[in-house]
């Protein structure tokens, strides 16, 4: 897992439950339609999955040339 993820929240979070709200803040999302650039590692792919259905993702990948 190298390089990085772009997450774009797509969703809104009313009507979800306290949890998902602070998973969803807590990827540094506030609105729709933001976008931020996170590490690709386990705790933020682990995240991502609880939110699944809110956010949208993107790998980017590493700078350097894939062997």
């Amino acid at each position: 897992m190298a390089g990085s993820l772009r997450v774009t929240m797509t969703k809104s979070t009313i009507g979800q439950t306290a949890r998902t709200r602070g998973t969803v803040r807590a990827l540094g999302l506030r609105r729709i339609g933001q976008t931020v650039v996170l590490s690709d590692s386990e705790p933020v792919r682990g995240m991502i999955r609880t939110v699944r259905f809110l956010v949208e993702v993107e790998e980017i990948p590493s700078g350097g040339a894939e062997r």
